[in-house]
C-alpha cells in the first residue's frame, strides 16, 4: 500500500506542478485582485476536483469520458472560458494604475471562487484523468470506492498546498507587482497565456 501511495502522490504532484490553466486563472487573480482573490480563486478549483471525484463516483464523468461529442461539447465550452477570462485580463491590462492606489483597484469580474469553480469543472481532462488514470493508482487492499476517494483527497491537498504557496510567492513580491508597468506586464501575459490555452484546447483532436 505504501508503494502504491507513493507512486500515486508522485503522479499527482506531477500533474499539479505542471503549469496550466489552474496557475494562469490563479495569477490573473493575483495580478489583478490581490492575493485574497487569487486564494478563493484556488479554493474553486479545489471544489472542481472534489465535485468531478463525486462525478467519478456516480459514473458520470466516465460516460463523459466516453463519449467524443459529450467531451467534445464541454472541451469547446471550456476554450471559450479560457479565451474569455484571457480576454478580460488584456483588457483590464491596458488600464494604467497607479502604484499608490493598486491595492484600491476594482475587482476583476465575477467572483474569484466561482470562477475557479468553472475553470475546472469545464476541463474534461479532469474527467479523463479521474476515470483512467487515477483508478489505476489506487492502492489494492482498499475497496475501490475507498481509494478512488483518498486519492481524490490527495489531490486536492496537493493543489491547495501547491497554489496556496504559490500565492503566497506573488503576494511577497507584491511591491514589485503593484508597479504598473509591471502589473500591465503580466496581465497581458497572463491573458495571452489562457487565450493560448483556450485556443489550444479548442483545436485539439475531438
Amino acid at each position: 500500500m505504501v508503494t502504491h501511495l507513493a507512486t500515486a502522490l508522485g503522479v499527482l504532484a506531477l500533474l499539479t506542478v505542471t503549469p496550466g490553466p489552474d496557475m494562469a486563472v490563479v495569477t490573473r487573480r493575483a495580478v489583478a485582485a490581490g492575493p485574497g482573490d487569487a486564494l478563493r480563486t484556488a479554493g474553486g478549483i479545489a471544489t472542481g476536483l472534489l465535485l468531478w471525484g463525486a462525478l467519478a463516483a456516480a459514473g458520470l464523468a466516465a460516460v463523459l469520458a466516453a463519449s467524443p461529442t459529450a467531451y467534445r461539447i464541454v472541451e469547446l465550452l471550456g476554450a471559450g472560458y479560457l479565451v474569455l477570462l484571457g480576454a478580460q485580463a488584456l483588457w483590464q491590462s491596458r488600464r494604467t494604475v497607479p502604484a499608490a492606489a493598486a491595492d484600491s483597484a476594482p475587482p476583476v469580474t465575477g467572483g474569484p471562487w466561482r470562477t475557479g469553480l468553472v475553470a475546472n469543472l469545464l476541463n474534461p481532462k479532469i474527467a479523463v484523468f479521474y476515470t483512467g488514470l487515477l483508478p489505476t493508482l489506487a492502492p489494492p487492499e482498499l475497496p475501490a470506492a475507498w481509494g478512488m476517494a483518498l486519492l481524490v483527497l490527495l489531490h486536492v491537498a496537493l493543489t491547495g498546498a501547491w497554489l496556496g504557496s504559490y500565492v503566497m510567492l506573488l503576494a511577497k513580491a507584491g511591491p514589485v507587482l503593484r508597479r504598473p508597468g509591471v502589473r500591465r506586464g503580466l496581465g497581458r501575459t497572463t491573458g495571452l497565456v489562457l487565450i493560448g490555452c483556450g485556443l489550444a484546447v479548442a483545436t485539439a483532436a475531438g
